[in-house]
């Protein structure tokens, strides 16, 4: 009886507990601005397990929805850079032309097409992954455009203009600008709801983080009193908003329907800046750029769950289930590749949409 009492004490123990080893399953992937790479680290050991190569200043990062392919934004050239994940290598380097300083990046519906903006042209360029082929070149009609954010169903782009103190409405399969939204000044961090009902974008001069309704034009202050309201990301399941800032070294949470602010994490001295959560996960991952780190955080709990190192000065984080369990990296195969808790022979998997 008392062996049986204590097996149900630490089965209710482990349901209580954060969930690491589950979520942790995968591949971390992060820019370093520091000194132009990417590093790789296996999530479950922690261990950086590949530095890679990227163009000038690499910022921001997009991940395919299969989780294979990660495509970071050179902000500093003309440039993209496409990493297999599972193979830990760079795949080729994505030449956009007179469009430079690429930044804000999402990969399309598909997985086939990556979008991203080039500030100083002015324009959203999209470009296919496998050839690097530029398919469309977006007007943005504004100055600045930094920062973008794509509705659930691919169809709009919204684009933050720092300089032009405005958001751009882009259709994405007409390739053209559709509208022009007045905001508080300098906007950077954008995100969109699935249903592209609300554009949530941060203000840097007002230290706000507004909701934009595109289909009146109205717009309403959230929450204020940020130093830098770096980025703004709602979890895939819908529930919370995050907003780190790199300034006041904390991250800040709030509930999306209510929009009440639910909690904060603190990060002295550590900069945490970029914010990936993967889908149907309880974990989010935060790039901590003067710590030159990437921190675990348990959503439910609000709690970090462990610290990994990266490199210098890291920013665009993004997450993948695969793993490369055998070969060498960069090696001419991959023997198996893990999603999650399940494995396949072969090197190729198509997860998701």
């Amino acid at each position: 009886m008392q062996q049986r009492a204590l097996l149900i004490v630490a089965a209710l123990l482990a349901m209580a507990s954060p969930p690491l080893a589950r979520a942790q399953a995968g591949t971390i992937v992060v820019l370093n601005k520091g000194n132009d790479t990417a590093t790789m680290v296996d999530a479950a050991s922690g261990d950086i397990v590949a530095t890679m190569p990227t163009g000038p200043e690499p910022h921001e990062l997009a991940l395919t929805r299969d989780g294979r392919t990660a495509i970071g934004a050179d902000y500093g050239g003309n440039t993209l850079t496409v990493f297999d994940v599972p193979e830990r290598r760079v795949v080729r380097t994505i030449d956009l032309g007179h469009h430079t300083r690429p930044h804000g990046i999402t990969v399309l519906p598909g997985d086939s097409l990556v979008a991203v903006t080039a500030e100083a042209s002015r324009h959203v360029v999209v470009a296919r992954i496998a050839d690097g082929a530029v398919v469309a070149e977006i007007p943005t009609g504004s100055h600045g455009a930094h920062m973008l954010a794509l509705t659930g169903d691919g169809s709009g782009i919204y684009t933050s203009n720092g300089r032009g103190n405005s958001v751009s409405a882009l259709d994405v399969k007409a390739a053209r600008h559709t509208g022009t939204f007045s905001v508080p000044p300098a906007p950077e961090a954008i995100t969109v709801t699935a249903d592209g009902n609300e554009v949530w974008v941060g203000s840097n001069e007002a230290g706000t983080v507004n909701v934009l309704k595109p289909s009146t034009g109205e717009i309403e202050q959230v929450a204020g009193g940020f130093a830098w309201p770096y980025r703004i990301l709602i979890t895939p399941d819908r529930r919370w908003v995050i907003v780190p800032d790199p300034q006041d070294h904390n991250v800040r949470f709030f509930d999306a329907l209510s929009r009440e602010e639910v909690g904060a994490i603190d990060f002295p001295g550590a900069g945490p800046q970029g914010v990936f959560v993967p889908p149907a996960s309880d974990v989010a991952y935060l790039s901590l750029s003067r710590e030159g780190a990437v921190a675990v955080i348990d959503l439910a709990s609000r709690t970090v769950l462990r610290r990994i190192p990266a490199g210098p000065r890291p920013d665009g984080i993004v997450f993948s289930r695969l793993t490369m369990e055998s070969g060498q990296a960069g090696g001419g195969g991959v023997d198996t590749v893990r999603v999650g808790s399940a494995s396949l022979s072969g090197a190729r998997l198509e997860v998701g949409s």
